[in-house]
């Protein structure tokens, strides 16, 4: 009986420090944000690292953690490597991991709050309401993220406005219309800042604080 509860135990130790592995390799807040962008599909280690503001060197040693962890993979397109998340149920592993975060600890309300404070009138809809608008009004809906992620998906009915774009493109988006701005979801600020822009230029303008994968999850 003892060496069967002495296998147990080695058994689950070694359980736990491979489960650890996934626990070590989340503890940089730079590969937290590497596999957030990651979830709006896959990114050259260049693209990656404009996204993130590191030198290539840094994206490529946080990316082999990663890779050693099994949570992302890459393909070569000629000298190019394109990294992308190793299953797509990581998207709902982040998911969770932001709504626990932003339940547990007081900062993450308190910080969203402050940077919502300093933004004059911005008023956010929920998805039900953005449903709705799209149903029932002419409204336009403007995806904030790179051109590349809007063509490989997007919330059907959107229309591609890149954030960097936003001062030309959005002379051509109608006056009389409402318009709703979204990006990469709870983390990007950008649907926030563009709203706030547009209310300037003389639009009726909304942010919606979910992505393309709260989105898909909510109305699946």
């Amino acid at each position: 009986m003892e060496d069967i509860l002495n296998s147990a135990k080695l058994f689950k130790e070694d359980l736990y420090k491979q489960l650890a592995r996934i626990g070590k390799c989340l503890s940089s807040d730079k590969r937290l944000e590497i596999l957030n962008i990651l979830t709006n599909g896959p990114k050259t280690v260049e693209k990656i690292a404009t996204c993130t503001d590191m030198n290539i060197a840094n994206v490529s040693r946080h990316l082999q953690i990663l890779l050693d962890a099994k949570l992302v993979k890459f393909t070569k397109k000629g000298t190019f490597m394109i990294y992308s998340l190793a299953d797509p149920e990581i998207i709902d592993f982040l998911s969770s991991l932001w709504r626990i975060s932003e339940k547990q600890l007081p900062d993450i309300n308190k910080m969203k709050d402050d940077f919502m404070n300093n933004l004059d009138d911005v008023h956010t809809l929920t998805m039900d309401e953005v449903m709705e608008k799209l149903n029932n009004s002419s409204m336009v809906l403007i995806d904030l993220r790179p051109k590349e992620e809007f063509e490989i998906e997007h919330i059907k009915g959107a229309i591609s406005i890149p954030m960097e774009e936003l001062d030309v493109l959005m002379r051509e988006l109608p006056k009389d219309s409402e318009i709703i701005a979204y990006c990469r979801g709870p983390l990007c600020i950008y649907s926030a800042l563009a709203a706030q822009k547009l209310q300037s230029e003389g639009f009726t303008a909304y942010r919606m604080v979910e992505g393309l994968n709260e989105w898909q999850e909510h109305f699946q």
